[in-house]
């Protein structure tokens, strides 16, 4: 009867632990919802911002310029964190993996704004111009260990008996990784790919030391691009009622994206472990 008790008032605390956490979770989620979708119309996406004080316009250029910087970011961060991934996977078993391992978790811990300020001096001081260039390499900094520990936990987890079988059947290690443990592990990958790109969405501090922001289209990656965190973070600060609720449906446009890549990426890393296991 004893151990009934306790087990039931474990469960008991456990459950409401998780209601005290999903709380503040569904609370923002429900303000930016209610809020953001009252102020979601065709504009916000087909047209630029108005000039100060004048109603209308929209966050187009914001969120081409969004896409843009992801785009910039995963050109280098993907490849790079992949390599990175399975080289820690297959061959990281030694003091250089353990560095890079240690080194990996300490850069996807280090404050963006940090981040922001490095790609400042790396980029815009040289080009003596902000510019997509420094916002999509600051991006892709974070980006990078996301991708890269995802990379390795998902080949260490291709069963090592694949691997013997095609070492016996004289397969050279380089195409058992290309053609048999990466083809296994693609799930896996895309789902950290997903993830990574989810994480750089609303990043806000280091787009403010590189990308800057623009108010009109760019022409140019080597100029100032803007930004659906950025354009979110100078609507809310101003004094305008428009552009706050304007930064209301940039906010809940951003975090529907999140949920929307989430969501995908479970569906991937779910469907796609299953046909594996099942061929």
């Amino acid at each position: 009867m004893k151990r009934k008790v306790m087990n039931n008032c474990a469960m008991a605390f456990c459950f409401i632990a998780v209601i005290v956490a999903l709380v503040p979770l569904v609370s923002i989620l429900l303000d930016i919802a209610i809020k953001g979708g009252r102020a979601l119309n065709l504009n916000f996406f087909i047209h630029t911002p108005r000039p100060s004080g004048e109603t209308g316009g929209g966050m187009a250029n914001a969120i081409v310029g969004t896409l843009t910087l992801i785009g910039l970011a995963s050109l280098w961060s993907i490849p790079l964190g992949i390599l990175t991934g399975i080289y820690l996977g297959e061959f990281g078993s030694n003091r250089f993996g353990e560095f890079l391992r240690v080194a990996l978790d300490v850069m996807g811990g280090i404050p963006s704004i940090v981040i922001g300020i490095f790609a400042y001096i790396i980029f815009v001081i040289p080009m003596k111009t902000f510019s997509a260039w420094a916002g999509g390499f600051a991006l892709g900094i974070i980006m990078l260990p996301v991708v890269a520990r995802t990379t390795e936990e998902m080949i260490r987890m291709v069963p090592l008996e694949i691997r013997e079988a095609a070492w016996a059947l004289g397969i050279t290690p380089f195409h058992t990784i290309w053609h048999i443990v990466l083809r296994s592990a693609v799930p896996g990958i895309i789902t950290g790919i997903i993830l990574g790109i989810a994480r750089i969405i609303g990043e806000t501090a280091p787009l403010l030391f590189t990308a800057f922001g623009n108010m009109f289209w760019h022409h140019s990656l080597n100029q100032p691009i803007a930004a659906l965190p950025l354009q979110v973070f100078t609507y809310a600060v101003s004094p305008y009622d428009d552009w706050h609720r304007q930064a209301w449906a940039g906010s809940f446009v951003m975090v529907l994206l999140v949920c929307i890549m989430s969501i995908i990426a479970r569906l991937i890393i779910e469907r796609g472990f299953t046909k594996t296991s099942l061929k």
